[in-house]
Protein backbone atom coordinates (compact mmCIF):
# COMPACT_ATOMS: atom_id res chain seq x y z
CA UNK A 1 0.00 0.00 0.00
CA UNK A 2 1.37 3.42 -0.99
CA UNK A 3 1.78 6.28 1.45
CA UNK A 4 -0.18 9.18 -0.10
CA UNK A 5 -1.72 12.30 1.47
CA UNK A 6 -5.20 10.78 1.12
CA UNK A 7 -5.42 7.19 2.39
CA UNK A 8 -4.54 5.05 -0.60
CA UNK A 9 -6.59 2.01 0.40
CA UNK A 10 -9.75 4.02 1.12
CA UNK A 11 -9.46 5.90 -2.17
CA UNK A 12 -9.13 2.59 -4.03
CA UNK A 13 -12.20 1.21 -2.26
CA UNK A 14 -14.30 4.24 -3.10
CA UNK A 15 -13.18 4.21 -6.74
CA UNK A 16 -14.01 0.53 -7.02
CA UNK A 17 -17.48 0.99 -5.55
CA UNK A 18 -18.18 3.96 -7.83
CA UNK A 19 -18.21 1.72 -10.91
CA UNK A 20 -16.29 4.32 -12.89
CA UNK A 21 -14.47 2.46 -15.67
CA UNK A 22 -11.79 5.17 -15.90
CA UNK A 23 -11.43 7.98 -13.36
CA UNK A 24 -9.34 9.97 -15.80
CA UNK A 25 -12.19 10.13 -18.32
CA UNK A 26 -14.93 10.83 -15.79
CA UNK A 27 -17.31 13.72 -16.38
CA UNK A 28 -17.41 16.80 -14.17
CA UNK A 29 -20.38 15.55 -12.18
CA UNK A 30 -18.90 12.06 -11.84
CA UNK A 31 -15.68 13.51 -10.42
CA UNK A 32 -17.70 15.65 -8.01
CA UNK A 33 -19.62 12.65 -6.72
CA UNK A 34 -16.44 10.57 -6.40
CA UNK A 35 -14.61 13.25 -4.42
CA UNK A 36 -17.67 13.83 -2.21
CA UNK A 37 -17.56 10.14 -1.29
CA UNK A 38 -13.80 10.15 -0.66
CA UNK A 39 -14.11 13.21 1.59
CA UNK A 40 -16.88 11.51 3.55
CA UNK A 41 -14.88 8.30 3.91
CA UNK A 42 -11.58 9.92 4.92
CA UNK A 43 -12.60 13.18 6.60
CA UNK A 44 -10.01 14.98 4.45
CA UNK A 45 -10.71 18.23 2.57
CA UNK A 46 -9.87 18.13 -1.13
CA UNK A 47 -8.60 20.97 -3.26
CA UNK A 48 -11.83 21.07 -5.30
CA UNK A 49 -11.17 22.32 -8.82
CA UNK A 50 -13.51 20.15 -10.89
CA UNK A 51 -16.70 22.23 -10.78
CA UNK A 52 -17.00 25.57 -12.54
CA UNK A 53 -19.35 27.14 -10.02
CA UNK A 54 -19.08 30.47 -8.24
CA UNK A 55 -17.27 30.71 -4.94
CA UNK A 56 -18.52 34.20 -4.05
CA UNK A 57 -21.80 35.36 -2.48
CA UNK A 58 -24.71 36.08 -4.80
CA UNK A 59 -25.21 39.75 -5.66
CA UNK A 60 -27.26 41.10 -2.76
CA UNK A 61 -29.27 43.40 -5.01
CA UNK A 62 -30.74 40.35 -6.71
CA UNK A 63 -31.37 38.41 -3.51
CA UNK A 64 -33.29 41.29 -1.95
CA UNK A 65 -35.38 41.86 -5.07
CA UNK A 66 -36.19 38.16 -5.33
CA UNK A 67 -37.28 37.94 -1.69
CA UNK A 68 -39.51 40.97 -2.13
CA UNK A 69 -41.06 39.48 -5.27
CA UNK A 70 -41.80 36.22 -3.49
CA UNK A 71 -43.34 38.02 -0.54
CA UNK A 72 -45.63 39.87 -2.94
CA UNK A 73 -46.89 36.58 -4.38
CA UNK A 74 -45.09 36.08 -7.70
CA UNK A 75 -44.57 32.40 -6.91
CA UNK A 76 -48.27 31.73 -7.57
CA UNK A 77 -48.15 33.21 -11.07
CA UNK A 78 -46.76 31.80 -14.29
CA UNK A 79 -44.22 34.15 -15.88
CA UNK A 80 -44.51 35.03 -19.55
CA UNK A 81 -42.49 32.58 -21.64
CA UNK A 82 -40.70 35.44 -23.37
CA UNK A 83 -39.79 37.09 -20.05
CA UNK A 84 -40.99 40.02 -17.98
CA UNK A 85 -41.08 43.23 -20.07
CA UNK A 86 -38.98 45.09 -17.47
CA UNK A 87 -36.31 42.41 -17.58
CA UNK A 88 -36.22 42.34 -21.39
CA UNK A 89 -35.67 46.10 -21.44
CA UNK A 90 -32.82 45.84 -18.91
CA UNK A 91 -31.16 43.01 -20.89
CA UNK A 92 -31.32 45.15 -24.03
CA UNK A 93 -29.81 48.09 -22.16
CA UNK A 94 -27.13 45.87 -20.60
CA UNK A 95 -26.09 44.63 -24.04
CA UNK A 96 -25.85 48.23 -25.24
CA UNK A 97 -23.92 49.40 -22.17
CA UNK A 98 -21.38 46.58 -21.96
CA UNK A 99 -21.08 45.27 -25.55
CA UNK A 100 -22.06 48.43 -27.47
CA UNK A 101 -24.63 46.44 -29.46
CA UNK A 102 -28.25 47.37 -30.20
CA UNK A 103 -30.75 44.54 -29.77
CA UNK A 104 -34.51 45.02 -29.50
CA UNK A 105 -36.02 43.79 -26.21
CA UNK A 106 -38.08 41.22 -28.17
CA UNK A 107 -34.86 39.28 -28.80
CA UNK A 108 -33.75 39.45 -25.16
CA UNK A 109 -35.13 36.36 -23.44
CA UNK A 110 -34.48 34.96 -19.94
CA UNK A 111 -33.68 31.24 -19.88
CA UNK A 112 -33.17 28.61 -17.21
CA UNK A 113 -29.45 29.29 -17.18
CA UNK A 114 -27.29 29.52 -20.30
CA UNK A 115 -27.55 25.74 -20.51
CA UNK A 116 -31.22 25.91 -21.46
CA UNK A 117 -30.47 28.78 -23.80
CA UNK A 118 -27.93 26.63 -25.60
CA UNK A 119 -30.28 23.65 -25.81
CA UNK A 120 -33.13 25.77 -27.22
CA UNK A 121 -30.73 27.37 -29.70
CA UNK A 122 -29.53 24.02 -31.04
CA UNK A 123 -33.17 22.84 -31.26
CA UNK A 124 -34.04 25.71 -33.58
CA UNK A 125 -31.08 27.09 -35.53
CA UNK A 126 -29.83 23.62 -36.46
CA UNK A 127 -33.25 22.89 -37.97
CA UNK A 128 -33.47 25.98 -40.17
CA UNK A 129 -32.09 24.09 -43.19
CA UNK A 130 -33.11 20.46 -43.74
CA UNK A 131 -30.00 19.76 -45.81
CA UNK A 132 -27.56 20.68 -43.02
CA UNK A 133 -26.17 18.54 -40.21
CA UNK A 134 -25.47 20.55 -37.07
CA UNK A 135 -22.86 22.65 -35.27
CA UNK A 136 -19.16 23.38 -35.43
CA UNK A 137 -17.58 23.68 -31.99
CA UNK A 138 -14.46 25.80 -31.66
CA UNK A 139 -12.84 23.69 -28.97
CA UNK A 140 -11.84 23.24 -26.27
CA UNK A 141 -15.27 23.76 -24.82
CA UNK A 142 -17.93 22.88 -22.28
CA UNK A 143 -18.54 19.10 -22.66
CA UNK A 144 -22.29 19.30 -22.00
CA UNK A 145 -22.90 21.30 -25.19
CA UNK A 146 -21.86 18.23 -27.16
CA UNK A 147 -24.07 16.10 -24.94
CA UNK A 148 -27.02 18.33 -25.88
CA UNK A 149 -26.24 17.83 -29.56
CA UNK A 150 -26.05 14.05 -29.10
CA UNK A 151 -29.35 13.94 -27.22
CA UNK A 152 -31.07 15.59 -30.17
CA UNK A 153 -29.43 13.29 -32.69
CA UNK A 154 -27.64 16.17 -34.39
CA UNK A 155 -24.12 16.09 -35.81
CA UNK A 156 -21.16 18.19 -34.76
CA UNK A 157 -17.68 19.01 -35.99
CA UNK A 158 -14.83 20.27 -33.87
CA UNK A 159 -11.27 21.51 -33.92
CA UNK A 160 -8.98 22.94 -31.25
CA UNK A 161 -8.88 26.64 -32.09
CA UNK A 162 -5.68 27.11 -30.06
CA UNK A 163 -3.89 25.55 -33.02
CA UNK A 164 -5.36 28.14 -35.42
CA UNK A 165 -5.06 31.52 -33.76
CA UNK A 166 -5.05 34.81 -35.63
CA UNK A 167 -5.15 34.78 -39.42
CA UNK A 168 -4.79 30.98 -39.50
CA UNK A 169 -8.37 30.70 -38.21
CA UNK A 170 -9.77 31.79 -41.59
CA UNK A 171 -8.08 28.99 -43.53
CA UNK A 172 -9.22 26.37 -41.04
CA UNK A 173 -12.80 27.60 -41.03
CA UNK A 174 -12.87 27.58 -44.83
CA UNK A 175 -11.68 23.99 -44.79
CA UNK A 176 -14.35 22.85 -42.33
CA UNK A 177 -17.27 24.90 -43.65
CA UNK A 178 -16.75 24.62 -47.41
CA UNK A 179 -19.19 21.74 -47.95
CA UNK A 180 -22.09 23.87 -46.65
CA UNK A 181 -23.31 21.30 -44.12
CA UNK A 182 -22.81 23.31 -40.91
CA UNK A 183 -25.72 25.30 -39.45
CA UNK A 184 -24.04 27.04 -36.53
CA UNK A 185 -20.74 27.75 -34.80
CA UNK A 186 -20.37 27.79 -31.03
CA UNK A 187 -17.46 29.06 -28.93
CA UNK A 188 -16.97 30.57 -25.48
CA UNK A 189 -15.13 33.84 -24.88
CA UNK A 190 -13.33 33.86 -22.44
CA UNK A 191 -12.94 30.20 -23.14
CA UNK A 192 -13.88 27.35 -20.85
CA UNK A 193 -11.55 25.53 -20.17
CA UNK A 194 -8.43 27.17 -21.62
CA UNK A 195 -9.26 30.79 -20.71
CA UNK A 196 -8.01 32.03 -24.08
CA UNK A 197 -9.80 35.16 -25.30
CA UNK A 198 -10.56 35.72 -28.97
CA UNK A 199 -9.12 38.83 -30.57
CA UNK A 200 -11.05 41.33 -32.69
CA UNK A 201 -9.28 39.91 -35.76
CA UNK A 202 -10.54 36.42 -34.93
CA UNK A 203 -14.07 37.62 -34.19
CA UNK A 204 -14.10 39.48 -37.51
CA UNK A 205 -13.05 36.29 -39.32
CA UNK A 206 -15.83 34.31 -37.61
CA UNK A 207 -18.34 37.02 -38.51
CA UNK A 208 -17.25 37.02 -42.15
CA UNK A 209 -17.57 33.23 -42.31
CA UNK A 210 -21.07 33.52 -40.85
CA UNK A 211 -22.08 35.79 -43.71
CA UNK A 212 -20.37 33.74 -46.38
CA UNK A 213 -21.89 30.42 -45.36
CA UNK A 214 -25.19 31.75 -43.87
CA UNK A 215 -24.38 30.40 -40.42
CA UNK A 216 -25.69 31.31 -36.98
CA UNK A 217 -22.96 32.19 -34.49
CA UNK A 218 -23.68 31.06 -30.93
CA UNK A 219 -21.48 33.14 -28.63
CA UNK A 220 -21.24 31.68 -25.12
CA UNK A 221 -20.49 34.58 -22.76
CA UNK A 222 -20.68 32.59 -19.53
CA UNK A 223 -17.66 34.52 -18.19
CA UNK A 224 -18.86 37.93 -19.24
CA UNK A 225 -16.24 40.71 -18.88
CA UNK A 226 -13.93 38.40 -16.91
CA UNK A 227 -10.79 38.96 -18.98
CA UNK A 228 -9.33 41.09 -16.22
CA UNK A 229 -6.51 42.42 -18.40
CA UNK A 230 -9.00 45.10 -19.52
CA UNK A 231 -11.66 46.94 -17.56
CA UNK A 232 -15.08 46.21 -19.04
CA UNK A 233 -16.93 47.39 -15.95
CA UNK A 234 -18.07 50.91 -16.91
CA UNK A 235 -21.52 51.08 -18.54
CA UNK A 236 -21.55 52.90 -21.86
CA UNK A 237 -17.80 53.45 -21.90
CA UNK A 238 -15.09 51.69 -23.90
CA UNK A 239 -13.56 49.18 -23.76
CA UNK A 240 -16.51 46.85 -24.24
CA UNK A 241 -16.71 43.08 -23.90
CA UNK A 242 -15.55 41.79 -27.33
CA UNK A 243 -18.26 40.17 -29.43
CA UNK A 244 -18.83 38.78 -32.90
CA UNK A 245 -21.93 40.99 -33.03
CA UNK A 246 -19.64 43.79 -34.21
CA UNK A 247 -18.98 41.83 -37.40
CA UNK A 248 -22.17 39.95 -38.27
CA UNK A 249 -25.93 40.20 -37.77
CA UNK A 250 -26.91 36.54 -37.38
CA UNK A 251 -25.88 35.69 -33.84
CA UNK A 252 -27.26 34.45 -30.56
CA UNK A 253 -25.42 35.41 -27.37
CA UNK A 254 -25.79 33.28 -24.24
CA UNK A 255 -25.06 35.41 -21.17
CA UNK A 256 -24.89 33.66 -17.82
CA UNK A 257 -25.83 35.06 -14.41
CA UNK A 258 -23.95 32.27 -12.66
CA UNK A 259 -20.41 33.64 -12.74
CA UNK A 260 -20.59 37.40 -13.30
CA UNK A 261 -23.38 37.83 -10.72
CA UNK A 262 -22.72 34.65 -8.65
CA UNK A 263 -26.38 33.76 -9.15
CA UNK A 264 -25.92 30.15 -10.19
CA UNK A 265 -28.44 28.57 -7.84
CA UNK A 266 -31.49 30.28 -9.29
CA UNK A 267 -30.76 29.05 -12.83
CA UNK A 268 -31.38 32.19 -14.83
CA UNK A 269 -29.47 33.31 -17.89
CA UNK A 270 -30.04 35.46 -20.95
CA UNK A 271 -30.48 34.58 -24.61
CA UNK A 272 -29.85 37.58 -26.84
CA UNK A 273 -30.91 37.15 -30.47
CA UNK A 274 -29.90 39.66 -33.13
CA UNK A 275 -32.69 41.72 -34.63
CA UNK A 276 -32.17 40.21 -38.07
CA UNK A 277 -32.08 36.62 -36.85
CA UNK A 278 -35.09 37.02 -34.55
CA UNK A 279 -37.19 38.06 -37.56
CA UNK A 280 -35.72 35.54 -40.02
CA UNK A 281 -38.14 33.27 -41.89
CA UNK A 282 -36.89 29.70 -42.40
CA UNK A 283 -39.59 27.49 -43.96
CA UNK A 284 -37.78 24.29 -42.94
CA UNK A 285 -38.51 25.14 -39.28
CA UNK A 286 -42.11 24.13 -39.94
CA UNK A 287 -41.03 20.50 -39.92
CA UNK A 288 -40.88 20.91 -36.12
CA UNK A 289 -42.60 24.17 -35.19
CA UNK A 290 -45.85 25.95 -35.95
CA UNK A 291 -44.07 28.99 -37.42
CA UNK A 292 -41.25 29.55 -39.90
CA UNK A 293 -40.23 32.65 -37.91
CA UNK A 294 -37.11 31.90 -35.90
CA UNK A 295 -37.97 34.13 -32.93
CA UNK A 296 -41.44 32.60 -32.66
CA UNK A 297 -40.03 29.07 -32.98
CA UNK A 298 -37.48 29.62 -30.20
CA UNK A 299 -39.93 31.19 -27.75
CA UNK A 300 -43.21 29.41 -28.40
CA UNK A 301 -41.70 26.20 -29.73
CA UNK A 302 -38.44 25.29 -28.02
CA UNK A 303 -38.64 27.25 -24.75
CA UNK A 304 -42.33 26.50 -24.27
CA UNK A 305 -41.69 22.78 -24.64
CA UNK A 306 -38.63 22.85 -22.38
CA UNK A 307 -39.90 24.75 -19.37
CA UNK A 308 -42.87 27.07 -20.07
CA UNK A 309 -40.76 29.97 -18.89
CA UNK A 310 -38.05 30.89 -16.41
CA UNK A 311 -38.43 31.18 -12.62
CA UNK A 312 -40.64 34.20 -11.95
CA UNK A 313 -38.86 35.40 -8.81
CA UNK A 314 -35.43 34.95 -10.41
CA UNK A 315 -36.53 37.29 -13.19
CA UNK A 316 -37.18 39.99 -10.60
CA UNK A 317 -33.70 39.34 -9.18
CA UNK A 318 -32.00 39.61 -12.56
CA UNK A 319 -33.97 42.75 -13.41
CA UNK A 320 -32.69 44.44 -10.25
CA UNK A 321 -29.09 43.31 -10.86
CA UNK A 322 -29.05 44.54 -14.44
CA UNK A 323 -30.71 47.83 -13.51
CA UNK A 324 -28.01 48.45 -10.88
CA UNK A 325 -25.25 47.56 -13.36
CA UNK A 326 -26.77 49.69 -16.11
CA UNK A 327 -26.93 52.82 -13.98
CA UNK A 328 -23.42 52.31 -12.54
CA UNK A 329 -24.51 51.45 -8.99
CA UNK A 330 -23.15 47.88 -9.25
CA UNK A 331 -19.61 47.17 -10.46
CA UNK A 332 -20.11 43.46 -11.05
CA UNK A 333 -16.65 43.02 -12.59
CA UNK A 334 -14.90 44.28 -9.48
CA UNK A 335 -16.84 41.77 -7.40
CA UNK A 336 -15.48 38.79 -9.35
CA UNK A 337 -11.91 40.03 -9.79
CA UNK A 338 -10.98 37.77 -6.88
CA UNK A 339 -10.96 34.83 -9.31
CA UNK A 340 -8.07 36.41 -11.20
CA UNK A 341 -6.18 37.07 -7.98
CA UNK A 342 -6.54 33.44 -6.89
CA UNK A 343 -5.53 32.10 -10.29
CA UNK A 344 -2.32 34.15 -10.20
CA UNK A 345 -1.33 32.63 -6.84
CA UNK A 346 -2.40 29.09 -7.65
CA UNK A 347 -0.65 28.95 -11.02
CA UNK A 348 2.60 29.92 -9.32
CA UNK A 349 2.17 27.16 -6.72
CA UNK A 350 1.77 24.66 -9.56
CA UNK A 351 4.72 25.88 -11.63
CA UNK A 352 6.97 26.10 -8.55
CA UNK A 353 6.43 22.36 -8.13
CA UNK A 354 7.25 21.25 -11.66
CA UNK A 355 3.85 21.58 -13.30
CA UNK A 356 3.40 23.40 -16.62
CA UNK A 357 0.60 25.69 -17.78
CA UNK A 358 -0.81 24.03 -20.91
CA UNK A 359 -2.69 26.89 -22.58
CA UNK A 360 -0.17 29.54 -21.62
CA UNK A 361 -0.45 32.28 -24.26
CA UNK A 362 -3.15 34.30 -25.96
CA UNK A 363 -1.69 34.69 -29.45
CA UNK A 364 1.26 36.92 -28.50
CA UNK A 365 0.70 37.62 -24.80
CA UNK A 366 0.50 35.56 -21.59
CA UNK A 367 -2.86 34.00 -20.83
CA UNK A 368 -5.05 36.01 -18.47
CA UNK A 369 -5.54 35.04 -14.84
CA UNK A 370 -9.18 34.11 -14.43
CA UNK A 371 -11.79 31.53 -13.53
CA UNK A 372 -9.88 28.59 -15.08
CA UNK A 373 -6.36 27.58 -15.90
CA UNK A 374 -4.83 24.41 -17.36
CA UNK A 375 -1.83 22.41 -16.18
CA UNK A 376 0.20 19.30 -16.93
CA UNK A 377 3.04 17.30 -15.39
CA UNK A 378 5.88 15.67 -17.34
CA UNK A 379 5.39 11.97 -18.06
CA UNK A 380 1.61 11.92 -17.59
CA UNK A 381 -1.35 12.17 -19.88
CA UNK A 382 -4.14 14.34 -18.55
CA UNK A 383 -6.26 11.31 -17.74
CA UNK A 384 -3.39 9.61 -15.91
CA UNK A 385 -2.58 12.79 -14.02
CA UNK A 386 -6.18 13.32 -12.92
CA UNK A 387 -6.45 9.74 -11.65
CA UNK A 388 -3.13 9.99 -9.76
CA UNK A 389 -3.82 13.36 -8.16
CA UNK A 390 -7.00 12.04 -6.51
CA UNK A 391 -4.66 10.29 -4.05
CA UNK A 392 -3.09 13.67 -3.29
CA UNK A 393 -6.36 15.38 -2.50
CA UNK A 394 -6.55 17.47 -5.68
CA UNK A 395 -9.52 17.15 -8.06
CA UNK A 396 -10.09 18.63 -11.52
CA UNK A 397 -11.09 17.33 -14.98
CA UNK A 398 -9.03 16.05 -17.91
CA UNK A 399 -8.81 18.30 -20.97
CA UNK A 400 -9.52 15.28 -23.17
CA UNK A 401 -13.26 15.48 -22.38
CA UNK A 402 -13.39 19.12 -23.57
CA UNK A 403 -12.33 18.53 -27.17
CA UNK A 404 -8.80 19.73 -26.53
CA UNK A 405 -5.92 18.24 -28.48
CA UNK A 406 -3.66 18.88 -25.48
CA UNK A 407 -4.18 15.41 -24.08
CA UNK A 408 -1.51 15.95 -21.44
CA UNK A 409 -3.60 18.61 -19.71
CA UNK A 410 -5.97 19.18 -16.81
CA UNK A 411 -8.54 21.96 -16.35
CA UNK A 412 -8.60 23.60 -12.94
CA UNK A 413 -11.27 25.98 -11.63
CA UNK A 414 -10.17 28.39 -8.90
CA UNK A 415 -13.58 29.39 -7.56
CA UNK A 416 -14.00 26.84 -4.75
CA UNK A 417 -10.43 26.92 -3.45
CA UNK A 418 -10.30 29.27 -0.44
CA UNK A 419 -7.11 31.05 0.51
CA UNK A 420 -6.84 28.97 3.68
CA UNK A 421 -6.28 25.87 1.55
CA UNK A 422 -3.35 27.36 -0.39
CA UNK A 423 -0.81 25.94 2.12
CA UNK A 424 -2.39 22.49 1.72
CA UNK A 425 -2.20 22.86 -2.07
CA UNK A 426 1.47 23.77 -1.81
CA UNK A 427 2.16 20.81 0.48
CA UNK A 428 0.33 18.29 -1.69
CA UNK A 429 1.90 19.44 -4.94
CA UNK A 430 5.33 19.38 -3.33
CA UNK A 431 4.64 15.84 -2.16
CA UNK A 432 3.48 14.90 -5.66
CA UNK A 433 6.68 16.26 -7.20
CA UNK A 434 8.79 14.35 -4.66
CA UNK A 435 6.94 11.11 -5.40
CA UNK A 436 7.17 11.68 -9.16
CA UNK A 437 10.61 13.17 -9.83
CA UNK A 438 11.04 14.68 -13.25
CA UNK A 439 13.67 12.94 -15.33
CA UNK A 440 15.47 15.15 -17.80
Amino acid sequence: MRNTPINYEIVNQVIKSSNLPDVGRASIREIKKLVDLIEQATGERFIRMEMGIPGLPAVATGVNAQIEALQKGCASLYPDIQGRPELKKEISLFVKNFLDIDVHPDGCIPTVGSMQGGFATFMTVNRMHKNREGSLFLDPGFPVHKQQIRIMGQECRTFDMYNYRGARLREKLEEVLSDGKVSSILYSNPNNPSWICLTDEELRIIGEMAHKYELVIIEDLAYFAMDFRKDYSQPGKAPFQPTVAKYCDNYIMLISSSKAFSYAGERIGMMVISNKLFNTEAPDLQRFYSSANLGHAIVFGALYALSSGTSHSAQYALTAILKAANCGELNFVEQVREYGNKAHIMKKIFTDNGFKIVYDTDVDQPIADGFYFTYSYPGFSGEELLAEMIYYGVSAIALSITGSTRREGIRACVSLVPHDLFPALEERLHRFSEDHPITR
